[in-house]
């Protein structure tokens, strides 16, 4: 992305996000997502179908032999018949299924929703299939019309948008919303008046992750059930390379691995040689979520970018009801929640997924890890998110469980985090990185790598990234490419080496040693210190008189207050 469009995007996001922000005041940011995004994803449907309506029009009046769309004008009588027949076809459904473009009646359109949001309640707004008239009881019951009709007329929509009624928000806010949404298109960007090569979906996509990360951070603790920090995502991706594949997430949010593999391809394409929307045909979609309104989300956000995708037939546990049961994935990767302690039911006590011990009823950490490895692929490779406290505990069998594990040979990797990464969580937390296949050879992602039989590798990343503002921390590219590069070269070559308090690599025996506790902290020892070569009298005599000027600033300062206060009548 170059700097142009990186500018348009930052300019959009500001617009748009201070349009919405208004609305906190009238709601919670738990409700007032749902308001906005389904306002966009209304604006970014309509802009797409206008814009294939305009694409189709041209074809309609293109006289060449190779187009199947044209329409002659001689056809008929008179221009104005000419142009209802044009007008007509442009109403034709299959000409948007064709190119993948969402049908959006005429009730649902932006156009109608803007000129009928100004009109008085009780307006009569068009007349229904039984010639009635049809008035407007709301601003929200007009938005809610317009994402009903498109459901009903998309398939792949079915169960995903949500109402917004419900939310009873001012008329007057949600008019305010419209029109500043009215002034953006999704279609035909432009900055300082230059034309932008940027895809609509692409657009709304990056507005669309913006304002999940912007309503996690007002959210705080809940906006963590359908918010994994892009940074840490994208680290996961670039480990495990999704090249092709099926791709599974049992506790999938908002569904951002799913975009973030989406983009790998994207990002990938030139350096392997392919075409990133034939790559992206031979990647597969698995997802579930338990939380309804989370589950929308990310049928939402597959829906916007034009990802096929498979989240089972509703929202469910994915413990308890789970929707991939015959499911054997390439790529598994997930961020559940740390540490939950209300997960367990009886009918859990023999479950087939224990297979390397039964998880204690108090904690899923364990239950997460062997219901991934369960739908594990013979030569997959998962990577999941938990606290720190399952590379060591050893409460309710936990370390009976990590020791299987190892002895096992399933664990690839381990990725220490630095503290402050998350909007909802101060927990400390760490990468575990399995496989079923350290053998060696070809991957599912057409990786060739070496065989890693009896060997675990350890990165400390706790060191890495930068305070992005007071509260959270973030990676760069360099601290991603850093260990996503440690991790492939141990993978692939032999001539990896251990880099002291950042990575090490180790056998099981040194494992064992270590009573099968896995912090990377234990294995890569400490970073070797630079070396002083001022000599300790200087060095003394240097921070001496710095500490003097120190002190005597401090006198003055001191000074300086007393003597302010004791102007305004307050002596010290």
């Amino acid at each position: 992305m170059d700097n142009t469009e990186h500018q348009f995007l930052t300019a959009l996001e500001d617009k748009l996000w201070k349009a919405a922000d208004k609305l906190r005041n009238n709601l919670d940011a738990a409700n007032y997502k749902h308001v906005v995004l389904g306002l966009i994803f209304l604006k970014y449907v309509s802009d797409a179908f206008g814009e294939r309506q305009r694409e189709l029009l041209a074809l309609f009046k293109l006289e060449a032999d190779d187009n199947i769309y044209f329409l002659p004008r001689d056809d008929y009588d008179s221009d104005a018949e000419y142009e209802q027949a044009l007008e007509d076809e442009l109403e034709i459904l299959d000409y948007y299924r064709e190119a993948n473009v969402f049908w959006v009646p005429k009730e649902a359109r932006w156009s109608t929703l803007k000129e009928k949001a100004a009109l008085p309640t009780g307006s009569v707004l068009w007349q229904d299939n039984k010639g009635e008239d049809v008035r407007l009881r709301s601003v929200g019951w007009l938005i809610d019309n317009a994402l009903e009709a498109i459901e009903k007329s998309n398939d792949k929509l079915k169960g995903v948008l949500e109402g917004i009624s419900r939310f009873q928000v001012d008329n007057d806010k949600l008019i305010g919303l419209i029109n500043s949404f009215s002034d953006t298109s999704f279609t035909q960007p432009m900055l300082d008046g230059e034309s932008l090569n940027l895809r609509s979906k692409d657009i709304l996509g990056h507005v669309y992750e913006y304002f999940l990360g912007q309503f996690a951070l007002a959210e705080g603790k809940q906006g963590g059930q359908y918010y994994t920090p892009k940074s840490i995502v994208s680290l996961i991706v670039e480990m495990l390379e999704p090249y092709k594949g099926r791709v599974y997430d049992p506790a999938m949010g908002s569904g951002g691995f799913f975009v973030s593999s989406d983009k790998f391809v994207e990002e990938h394409a030139r350096e392997h040689h392919y075409d990133p929307a034939e790559q992206k045909k031979h990647v597969s979609i698995y997802g579930q979520e338990s939380n309804p309104t989370t589950w929308r989300l990310a049928a939402m956000n597959m829906a916007i970018r034009g990802i096929d995708f498979n989240f089972g037939k509703k929202n469910a546990d994915s413990f308890l009801d789970d929707q991939h049961p015959d499911l054997r994935a390439d790529f598994v990767m997930a961020n559940p929640p740390f540490n939950i302690k209300d997960w367990w039911h009886e009918s859990l006590a023999e479950d087939v997924r224990w297979h390397y011990g039964t998880p204690p009823k108090g904690n899923a950490n364990f239950a997460w890890l062997q219901h991934m490895l369960h739908h594990l692929a013979p030569v997959g490779s998962m990577a999941l998110l938990l606290a720190n406290g399952s590379m060591s505990s050893n409460s309710g069998g936990e370390g009976e469980i990590r020791r299987r594990l190892v002895e096992e040979d399933l664990v690839e990797c381990i990725v220490a985090l630095p503290g402050q990464l998350f909007t909802n969580t101060q927990i400390p937390a760490c990468i575990w990185f399995l496989t079923r296949d350290k053998t060696g050879g070809l991957s599912p992602n057409g990786v060739e790598k070496r065989r890693r039989k009896g060997e675990v590798l350890f990165i400390d990343a706790r060191q890495q990234g930068y305070m992005r503002d007071r509260v959270l921390r973030d990676f760069t590219g360099e601290d991603i490419a850093r260990i996503s590069d440690t991790f492939h070269s141990w993978q692939r070559t032999d001539e990896f080496e251990d880099v002291s308090g950042f990575c090490a690599s180790a056998d099981l025996a040194a494992i064992e040693k270590h009573d099968f506790v896995l912090t990377p902290g234990r294995y890569v020892g400490t970073a070797a210190q630079e070396e002083d070569d001022e000599p300790f009298a200087d060095k003394m005599a240097r921070l001496t008189a710095q500490l003097k000027e120190q002190f005597e600033e401090s006198d003055r300062l001191e000074a300086e207050i007393k003597r302010n206060l004791g102007g305004l009548g307050y002596e010290l």
